[in-house]
């Protein structure tokens, strides 16, 4: 009788073993997700100190922008999740789907496009609008991010990472007729995800110039050398209001700022709520409060990292290097205009800027990195 017990308790322990070892816990970056929700509040309550002066003059409501910019993140929250919860490897498969759609919604907005302040870089979709090269961003990270993992060690062959960036020429062509600072975000995009891809480091010292010539070649031709003119001496030029008292508020802010809402400047600074507003954060928190929300976007980028290092497959690592690369420029480039150390470029800052469609679209980006994370398994890390 006792041994058969026995026998029965070590088939029952023998049968169960499997199971236990097989079991799997994987990962999800909260720390991610709350860094991410300290940034979008900030954001929320700075645009509403920025924008109600503005919200209350044209639309007799303070609180005008704020309700937009406030939908958008719930919109965007709801679509971050959703995204969050798609098996990411899923999306492999419609790589060069998503890249050609991105590229003909940007050739749409020449035919049928919607200005405001004099550019045409809308489309309105079911009574939203949305900017196609927001889309753009994403397409060309996902896109790229198909081609590497499947490229094997064909990127260590100089033709081949000359074929894959010529590839992404038409997009940033066509962004770049109406947008030339996306334009040089998507090319910067390309570059870096590419560059550390590859083995062969030389050929982009190749891209790299040829790119910069391009861009500046660009840039010159037409109305846009007017900004650099501006940038040189914006005193000297009515179109250099916006860098001038940009300067003037982040100098006027001194170290901790003159309070949250009591900014002077954000009735003058045009754009005070969408490509200055690190001026106005620099005014009314001082450069404390600049440096903090830069500290910010730092651990933001490193949790981007870390995903990217334990990912489970290439695809998903260089996904969240692609948003780690989109994230980084944005915020460089955006601080660099407001500080006049490159010449004026419609660049927003990221999840704290006034504008829907680029908040809904980054959240949903940053959903594509928790799924990644999502993917990881708790022994790897």
């Amino acid at each position: 009788m006792d041994d058969t017990i026995d026998n029965r308790t070590q088939y029952i322990t023998y049968y169960r073993k499997p199971k236990r070892e097989a079991r799997k816990i994987f990962y999800f970056d909260y720390t991610l997700l709350i860094i991410l929700v300290i940034i979008l509040a900030f954001g929320l309550v700075m645009l509403y100190s920025v924008s109600s002066y503005m919200g209350n003059l044209k639309k007799d409501d303070p609180a005008y922008y704020l309700k937009k910019q406030a939908l958008a993140a719930v919109l965007g929250f709801i679509l971050m999740f959703v995204m969050a919860k798609i098996d990411y490897r899923k999306i492999k498969r419609f790589n060069r789907a998503l890249y050609w759609i991105s590229f003909f919604l940007c050739l749409a907005v020449f035919v049928v496009g919607t200005s405001k302040n004099n550019s045409s870089r809308w489309l309105v979709i079911g009574g939203m609008s949305i900017q196609p090269s927001e889309i753009a961003k994403v397409a060309v990270i996902i896109y790229l991010a198909a081609l590497i993992a499947d490229s094997g060690n064909l990127l260590s062959n100089k033709k081949n990472v000359w074929r894959a960036f010529i590839y992404m020429i038409p997009i940033i062509g066509i962004v770049g007729v109406t947008n030339l600072s996306t334009a040089i975000i998507i090319a910067g995009i390309a570059f870096f995800m590419l560059f550390i891809a590859s083995p062969r480091k030389s050929v982009f010292v190749e891209i790299f110039v040829i790119g910069a010539l391009g861009a500046f070649l660009f840039a010159v031709a037409g109305w846009r050398s007017d900004r650099i003119k501006i940038w040189r001496n914006p005193e000297k030029y009515d179109k250099g209001l916006q860098t001038l008292q940009g300067l003037y508020a982040i100098g006027s802010g001194g170290l901790f700022g003159k309070g949250l809402g009591n900014s002077m400047q954000k009735a003058i600074v045009p754009e005070a709520s969408n490509d200055m507003i690190f001026s106005i954060i620099c005014e009314e928190l001082g450069i404390i409060g600049a440096i903090g929300l830069i500290i910010l976007y730092i651990l933001l980028l490193w949790r981007c990292l870390v995903i990217a290092m334990n990912a489970s497959d290439t695809f998903g690592s260089f996904i969240a290097i692609g948003v780690f690369c989109h994230i980084a420029l944005q915020v460089i480039l955006n601080i660099a205009v407001v500080t006049n150390t490159i010449p004026t470029t419609g660049i927003t800052l990221p999840f704290v800027s006034y504008g829907g469609s680029a908040l809904v679209i980054s959240l949903m980006e940053m959903g594509l990195v928790l799924s990644v994370s999502h993917g990881i398994s708790i022994g790897s890390l």
